[in-house]
């Protein structure tokens, strides 16, 4: 079976025009006779809106309660995604954490995740064209649902791919690659084509906000190519590896 892991960012997702972008680039890769697992952010900034929400109740909200809630962002994105790409007449269905089989230890708002039991997904792979997960979100022992930390979502994508063994894991965002700096503030910024694991750890734990930098650590682990492009336009985006 061949499989591609997509992931795509809350920006790419933040309205229905953008979802209807992102479910086109979903679609060229089944055009070439390929099956998609895509893991998506919650929309735009809905995990800001709801943990604003939480603060107006407590100032110091209980976390597990905050994870019930945070969670609810990435199931909105994922089941919209799945309606879309049923009308448009691709078989999609959407899986949470917990139907993924994404396991995590206990701490809520930052857990890690311990294992991923990815049976389902290969059931669903087997009917369907498009497997659509949620990012950011797991669950515990307990069956309690946990959330990965800002910007888990990309952990979430790297780590399923090593759970289906496959080698490359594309990132959609709303840039069409790594700069050496940010290319909103600087005239000069350089695209890299090619990055090594090493120095996109060094980026992203300097503020660049393209890849988390555990992501990346997961990716040289398990010698995963990163291809970082935008979910806005065609052009040449830039990989991480080794």
């Amino acid at each position: 079976m061949n499989i591609k892991v997509i992931k795509f960012g809350g920006s790419s997702l933040a309205n229905d025009e953008n979802l209807r972008k992102a479910a086109q680039k979903t679609i060229q890769f089944l055009k070439e006779k390929q099956k998609a697992v895509v893991i998506l952010s919650a929309q735009g900034k809905t995990t800001d809106t709801l943990l604003t929400e939480a603060k107006q109740l407590s100032k110091n909200p209980n976390k597990r309660e905050l994870d019930m809630l945070l969670s609810v962002g990435e199931q909105i994105s994922i089941s919209k995604f799945a309606i879309l790409l049923n009308e448009m007449g691709y078989k999609a269905i959407s899986l949470t954490g917990e139907q993924a089989g994404i396991i995590t230890n206990e701490d809520y708002t930052q857990a890690k995740i311990q294992a991923i039991h990815p049976y389902r997904i290969w059931q669903e792979l087997e009917k369907k064209d498009v497997v659509v997960i949620a990012g950011f979100q797991g669950i515990n022992v307990q069956s309690n649902i946990t959330t990965l930390g800002r910007n888990g979502s990309d952990t979430s994508a790297l780590a399923i791919a090593v759970a289906l063994e496959q080698k490359e894991c594309y990132i959609f965002t709303d840039t069409d690659g790594i700069y050496d700096k940010d290319p909103n503030k600087y005239s000069d910024a350089k695209k890299q084509d090619i990055i090594s694991y090493e120095d996109m750890v060094v980026l992203a734990q300097s503020g660049a906000k393209v890849l988390h930098d555990r992501c990346v650590r997961i990716a040289n682990k398990y010698g995963i190519k990163i291809i970082v492009q935008s979910t806005f336009n065609d052009n040449k985006g830039s990989i991480v590896q080794e």
